[in-house]
Formats: C-alpha cells, sequence, structure tokens
C-alpha cells in the first residue's frame, strides 16, 4: 500500500519558479517508476514528467526545458522544480506511479500562475 501527500504549490508571478514535492510511504518506492501529472480547470488530467526507478527523466513538451523531476530513494521523495512558469501552468499537480494507480492519487497541490 502507498499513500502520496503533494506539497509546496502556492501562487506565483509569469516566469517565477517553485519547487513540488510528493512524499511517498511504503517499502515499493524505490523500485517503481514515479511521474508528475496535473490538471488544469475544464480539462483532463494529463502527465507532466517522469522518473525512473534508476532517475532517468521524459518529459512533455509543453514544459521541457523548464522542469526538472527528481527523486530522493532514501527520503521516499519526488520533486518537480518548476521555473520559467507560465499562467498556461496553472493547475493541480499530482504524484503517482508511472504508469497510474487510481488508487494513489492524493488531494494534489494547487499552483497558480499569475500576475
Amino acid at each position: 500500500q502507498v499513500r502520496l501527500v503533494e506539497s509546496g504549490g502556492g501562487l506565483v508571478q509569469p516566469g517565477g519558479s517553485l519547487r513540488l514535492s510528493c512524499a511517498a510511504s511504503g517499502s515499493t518506492f524505490s523500485i517503481v517508476s514515479m511521474g508528475w501529472y496535473r490538471q488544469a480547470p475544464g480539462k483532463l488530467r494529463e502527465w507532466v514528467a517522469t522518473v525512473t526507478r534508476s532517475g532517468g527523466t521524459v518529459y512533455a513538451d509543453s514544459v521541457k526545458g523548464r522542469f526538472t523531476i527528481s527523486r530522493d530513494n532514501a527520503k521516499n521523495t519526488v520533486y518537480l522544480q518548476m521555473s520559467s512558469l507560465k499562467p498556461e501552468d496553472t493547475a493541480v499537480y499530482y504524484c503517482n506511479t508511472n504508469p497510474t494507480r487510481h488508487d494513489y492519487w492524493g488531494q494534489g497541490t494547487q499552483v497558480t500562475v499569475s500576475s
């Protein structure tokens, strides 16, 4: 059983930065790929980035070059460093395994990019 808790969201101006964290409980964290996902108002949830168990990373085209995903297996935590934020990055951000599991979705953390 895994429980995921996201944090670090907030209100930021365009061009600003935020770092999101996802704390995971459970002993299987280090052996699975983890991902960040987001859901903007009125839109479907979409994949943002993935970090494999060995640290390899993949990004959606919309965030490539601006976001960095990383993990600390000793702390059971996944991070998303977001820079050069745009208003279109406004969404609730979630972490989950990749592929996702329905029972792992948490509450997410709200990111609002606005002047």
